[in-house]
């Protein structure tokens, strides 16, 4: 009898793991350099913005020598992974902003080559022809790219609005509280 509950307890626990083991893992849309060197840029907001702007090129760039590549299985998961890390670090840049944003943060200087860069990703994304194995993907990569156009474009144009009626302010990373 000590033998069949020993088996039945080994299978059990056996049944009960497999689903762990068939879960993804979660992936990292950025090297453990480029996190290094997000954390190293610290709380500096253009220095991060900088950098999340340099990546997503970089993923931008990945993505467009895939376009042109023979169409596959491995390419199809690669893009789609690839798309996935793009409109994650999309997000990601996206929020960041709304914090500077909430700081009252002078980001102007890297809003500029941002509002430059979000076009050529979005023709990138656009020149991409959607196959089942990435379309998902592909959209939800052109939609956060859109967000992330239009909320660098509103920035630029609140950012200089506020720093004209708040020159004070101009060129610090956050609103500090005025003394009475």
């Amino acid at each position: 009898m000590f033998p069949t509950r020993c088996l039945a307890a080994v299978l059990l626990c056996l049944f009960a793991a497999a689903p762990l083991r068939a879960q993804k893992e979660k992936r990292e849309p950025l090297t453990e350099v480029q996190i290094d060197q997000i954390a190293e840029a610290g709380i500096d907001p253009n220095a991060r913005v900088a950098l999340y702007t340099k990546f997503l090129t970089e993923h931008a760039d990945v993505i467009k020598g895939l376009t042109n590549r023979s169409k596959s299985d491995a390419r199809a998961r690669r893009l789609d992974q690839e798309l996935q890390d793009l409109t994650a670090l999309m997000d990601e840049l996206g929020t960041n902003l709304d914090l500077y944003t909430d700081r009252h943060a002078d980001i102007r200087k890297s809003l500029k080559p941002l509002t430059e860069a979000t076009p050529r990703w979005q023709g990138i994304l656009r020149t991409l022809a959607g196959e089942p194995g990435f379309d998902l993907s592909r959209k939800e990569a052109i939609e956060s790219c859109e967000e992330l156009a239009d909320q660098a474009t509103r920035l630029v144009k609140e950012q200089t609005e506020y720093f004209k009626q708040h020159p004070d302010e101009a060129g610090q990373d956050r609103a500090e509280p005025k003394p009475k």
